[in-house]
């Protein structure tokens, strides 16, 4: 007797109201999702204090966005040009052990990671915002980018988040992503990822 798949959460036929069948079935098989930081997870912006250190301005919508993918199972990693300790901190937080900075290639960074998790690249996914994400958005299984980037990177995206970058562009993925393989419903549900819990 074949298992019934449970139906949808109105809150995933919300989100998968506008997306193809084709891009679900893509979705549907993602094991990992690795994002850049700035422009992405933060809005690009570097602030300086006197002493010289940058500081970052993080969104607690992605922040339980992120959490949300790795309590699911899926792989969440921040694959980042720039390198500082804000990151490392920011990916502590959120329990997130697959973190690479000062990355040149990030294609070849998401190539790495997948391999030694025993992923196929067909099921990871890249979420950047200009040129030095391209290779990682080429080489995964499905790309993703913020509505602020330039043009080029929404023509080289399967997607394109409406929300900007630092402002819940991340969740809207992680939302994406879990209605597409029907879990975005079981948060919804007593025992889900609490508010209470470090975003």
């Amino acid at each position: 007797m074949s298992l019934k798949k449970k139906p949808p959460h109105p809150a995933e036929s919300l989100v998968l109201a506008k997306i193809a069948p084709e891009l679900r079935a893509c979705l549907a098989n993602l094991r990992m999702m690795a994002f850049d930081v700035d422009g992405v997870l933060t809005d690009g912006s570097l602030w300086y204090s006197e002493s010289g250190e940058v500081m970052k301005r993080f969104n607690v919508l992605d922040g339980h966005g992120l959490k949300m993918l790795a309590t699911s199972g899926i792989v969440v990693a921040l694959i980042t040009g720039r390198e500082g300790p804000i990151v490392e901190r920011r990916a502590a937080e959120l329990g997130i052990a697959e973190v690479k900075q000062n990355v040149r290639d990030k294609g070849a960074a998401l190539l790495e990671i997948a391999t030694r998790r025993g992923i196929d690249l067909t099921q990871t996914g890249f979420m950047g915002d200009d040129l030095i994400d391209l290779p990682a958005m080429q080489k995964a299984g499905f790309a993703a980018t913020v509505c602020t980037a330039p043009a080029y990177m929404a023509q080289a995206a399967h997607w394109v988040s409406t929300r900007s970058g630092g402002q819940g562009a991340a969740r809207e993925c992680a939302d994406l992503i879990l209605a597409a393989q029907n879990r975005l419903g079981t948060y919804f549900q007593p025992g889900g990822l609490g508010a209470g819990t470090i975003q």
